[in-house]
């Protein structure tokens, strides 16, 4: 499959995700997303959503959200009682490419007005509007990993990249220099060893380019990695000083 202009947000590829994509968007297929915070599965999605040149819709779940949140509803304004669609509604219509980021924190009843979209039948069902909508040929769906809905999709997992990949992608997407970048991955990768600490989340290459841009404006790396690193993983003072101390050793 020949690829698109490469056009949108720079995405730097690690494995053939690329190439999942768009064989996945050929054959009218959903696409999961499985991977932890920050490595750039959002990145990804905006970059290949500019490459098949349709429009993006991201909704960002929680444990709030439902049906009627992603499908629409019924709005009273100026005495006239107006349907209002939700994300999903808009994005099927336009036959956009529709993102939803952490299914797996939204309510049951959003898996279920999900599924006859994700499957070969590829339709919404909008009780409240009395409507039944097919998807376009240009639609797509991707979600985060949800256990419940796993076999209806494609799948591809993402996890941080080999270390002179994510240096290049910490370097390009920050601005700071080539021997910066190496820094920071080489900091991430001890942090990420250090499993004793039981950090609920880990140093994300998203947490290592916010950094990377701190440096190249010209805070020192000992401080960057201390605001935009080490502040934002933990609030234990023994976690906090591990994890400023690697940072004082690596810069």
């Amino acid at each position: 499959m020949a690829d698109g202009p490469r056009s949108g947000p720079w995405y730097r590829p690690v494995g053939n995700e690329e190439a999942v994509f768009q064989h996945a968007y050929a054959a009218r297929l959903a696409l999961l997303l499985k991977g932890p915070t920050g490595c750039g599965k959002s990145r990804f999605v905006e970059a290949m959503a500019a490459r098949v040149g349709r429009p993006l819709v991201t909704v960002a779940c929680n444990d709030e959200t439902s049906a009627a949140d992603l499908v629409g509803r019924w709005l009273v304004k100026g005495g006239d009682t107006l349907w209002q669609d939700g994300p999903v509604t808009r994005a099927v219509r336009t036959g956009a490419i529709l993102y939803l980021d952490e299914i797996a924190e939204a309510r049951e009843d959003v898996i279920v007005v999900l599924h006859p979209l994700s499957d070969y039948r590829r339709r919404l069902y909008i009780d409240r509007n009395d409507e039944e909508l097919q998807a376009t040929p240009e639609f797509m769906m991707v979600v985060s990993f949800n256990p419940s809905t796993r076999q209806r999709f494609v799948a591809l997992e993402f996890g941080y990249p080999p270390a002179d990949v994510e240096a290049e992608i910490v370097q390009t997407e920050s601005g700071a220099a080539a021997g910066v970048a190496r820094g920071l991955v080489a900091y991430a990768a001890k942090v990420r060893a250090l499993e004793e600490l039981a950090l609920a989340e880990t140093v994300s290459t998203r947490l290592l380019v916010t950094a990377g841009q701190l440096i190249a404006g010209g805070l020192a790396p000992r401080a960057a990695c201390q605001v935009a690193i080490v502040q934002p993983l933990t609030d234990d003072e023994t976690a906090a000083r591990t994890l400023q101390d690697l940072a004082d050793l690596t810069f």
